[in-house]
């Protein structure tokens, strides 16, 4: 493959509180170890050699508990937000400014627990010539609001905002994972200030410049107590 993998991970977990008071999100126990290790496994069962993970709110903790690590199969560096939040866009962008990024790399939201073949969806991305890529998951409001319309290439509408999605066609939800190129996060996203990274995706769909990869299995995400409850029954059920 292989993509270098940004994690989000550097968000106060406003959802998860009391729990996220004194424990960072990505640290939350599931399955009895850190969400943190699970998914960095999964990352590495899918090629991923190479991780920034985006540090902020309690973010050593995170260090902590990450960097002394040799089970995890993939190398984990750091780049740490300190306590001015950048938002989901700007962290990005912070992670390339330190020169932690180049080329075409996925971005992974620090919560989210997938089931997805990873060199499948970079070729996808590689045939499509596109400025980036969504997975994204037909939903129709099941696991949470609909935010995408796809139309089996391309996700020619994402918007978070939509107060009506099934009305408007939007039937898919953003999976939680992105392909973005390094030059395009440069050209249209500023830096330094804070910005969401949804707001790009929303652009560029429009643009036409937005890929898209439909994943066939469900998300699972610990950003919510119903959320971290649902996977760790499933965890639970697996043999």
């Amino acid at each position: 493959m292989p993509l270098t993998c940004l994690v989000l991970g550097g968000g106060i977990g406003t959802r998860m509180r009391p729990a996220t008071d004194t424990l960072p999100k990505p640290l939350l126990p599931v399955a009895g170890e850190p969400f943190a290790v699970r998914q960095l496994r999964w990352l590495a069962s899918e090629g991923v050699t190479d991780v920034v993970y985006t540090i902020g709110y309690l973010g050593h903790m995170i260090r902590d508990e990450l960097a002394p690590r040799r089970d995890l199969g993939c190398t984990v560096r750091f780049v740490d937000e300190g306590t001015q939040l950048l938002g989901t866009g700007g962290a990005v962008r912070f992670a390339l400014d330190a020169g932690a990024l180049e080329g075409a790399f996925f971005v992974l939201n620090g919560d989210s627990y997938l089931r997805v073949d990873l060199r499948s969806v970079v070729d996808c991305f590689e045939q499509s010539g596109a400025e980036a890529l969504m997975t994204v998951y037909r939903n129709d409001g099941a696991w949470d609001s609909s935010n995408a319309e796809f139309d089996g290439r391309w996700v020619v509408r994402y918007d978070k905002r939509e107060p009506d999605p099934i009305k408007a066609g939007l039937h898919y939800i953003d999976y939680g994972l992105s392909i973005l190129r390094a030059e395009s996060v440069r050209a249209r996203l500023p830096a330094g200030t804070q910005s969401d990274l949804a707001d790009l995706l929303h652009s560029l769909s429009l643009e036409g410049r937005l890929a898209g990869y439909e994943a066939r299995h469900r998300f699972f995400e610990i950003g919510s107590p119903a959320g971290l409850a649902d996977l760790q029954h499933h965890l639970a059920s697996l043999p």
